[in-house]
């Protein structure tokens, strides 16, 4: 933890100074700081390259569950909490699913609605030249929705 932080602090201030401060031997930073990285560290690079590969083919909609489902069905043996951890450190959050159907809150502006041409006159002079249409609304307004009659 205290070498991390040395790490990255390093281009702001002396390493001797930081260790020294840490109560930490330069030597033992130097040290850490050649090591290579460790087996499980590598093993999570890997497996988090194959969680954002399901996270991508979802649509990033696949939370830890579904993820660590998919790396199962690939042969991977891993377990939930681990997914969990490295989608949480690689800031994957699934989007969230949708509540309700999105409703329609535009505001109708006078001259927005056609004029009434036909006037109820029904009767078309020859085929082709009169169109009508017809934009009721089925069913009750939904909660949290504003329709305008």
């Amino acid at each position: 933890m205290k070498y991390g932080f040395i790490e990255r602090q390093r281009s702001v201030w002396p390493v001797r100074s930081m260790c020294r401060l840490l109560k930490v031997s330069h030597g033992g930073f130097y040290t850490w700081a050649g090591r290579a990285a460790s087996h499980r560290a590598l093993a999570n690079e890997r497996l988090l390259g194959l969680i954002r590969q399901s996270f991508a083919q979802s649509d990033r909609t696949y939370g830890s569950p579904r993820v660590w489902r998919d790396l199962l069905a690939w042969g991977e043996a891993v377990g939930e909490n681990r997914v969990a951890r490295l989608m949480h450190r690689a800031q994957l959050q699934a989007r969230p699913k949708r509540r309700r159907l999105p409703c329609d809150h535009g505001m109708r502006w006078a001259h927005c609605i056609a004029t009434n041409v036909l006037a109820r006159q029904f009767a078309a002079p020859a085929a082709n030249r009169t169109w009508a249409a017809d934009f009721t609304i089925c069913g009750p307004p939904k909660a949290g929705c504003m329709w305008l009659w």
